[in-house]
């Protein structure tokens, strides 16, 4: 059966295609970027929406099987990228913007049902990923060169001096693995995220090199 180029103009789609857009806004713009400042992904996480959004609308309306439709969403939510490793955050924030644009293209319900439903995701996905519902807890590899202050007696001596260091409340940390041949550790510290910390946290990845030659 072929597409008919009007199913582009029926006000259907519009109304979707606007909530969609709208709701992937709303999801990187303000949820997503605010807390962790990272811009690379942002085109992914539009253009995953948009494609998956425009197949899965026009697929559903041709009558092709939703075995098919939920197939590519399988394919889409499980893609990695082979030159860069995504992180299961940036994992989750794909999946929900691939989601959203599911629910927009194929759910059966009002306009205002469908913006009450894709309201209700993103308020989720702000509140669990704020830190009303748990503190946000970064960490960051270390290579630590005092290696004496690893045994446990001196742990508070360590925690101390990475406090010290890198200017960040860490509050607890673990050894990930030990270089007795160039007396060097390397250490994974937990700090909770707080606000106006973003600067001290770039100047740590920068400098890391730096403390490991102290």
């Amino acid at each position: 059966m072929e597409l008919n180029i009007m199913y582009l103009f029926t006000v259907d789609f519009g109304i979707r295609l606007v909530l969609d857009l709208s709701a992937i806004v709303i999801l990187v713009r303000f949820i997503y970027y605010p807390a962790y400042k990272n811009s690379d992904f942002v085109f992914s996480f539009f253009m995953f929406n948009f494609i998956v959004f425009a197949l899965t609308y026009f697929l559903h309306n041709v009558e092709v099987s939703m075995g098919l439709t939920f197939g590519l969403f399988a394919i889409f939510s499980m893609l990695r990228y082979r030159t860069e490793s995504i992180s299961i955050k940036e994992m989750t924030y794909l999946f929900v913007s691939i989601a959203i644009a599911m629910l927009c293209a194929i759910i059966k319900t009002s306009p205002v049902g469908l913006t009450v439903i894709v309201t209700g995701v993103l308020a989720i996905t702000w509140f669990v990923d704020s830190n009303l519902f748990l503190k946000k807890e970064m960490q960051k590899s270390i290579l630590f060169e005092k290696i004496e202050l690893i045994k446990p007696e001196n742990h508070i001596m360590l925690m101390h001096d990475l406090r010290e260091r890198t200017g960040l409340n860490i509050h607890r940390f673990h050894v990930n693995k030990i270089d007795f041949l160039r007396d060097s550790a390397v250490l994974k510290v937990f700090y909770y995220e707080r606000q106006g910390e973003e600067m001290g946290v770039s100047t740590v990845e920068e400098f890391t090199g730096e403390l490991s030659e102290v």
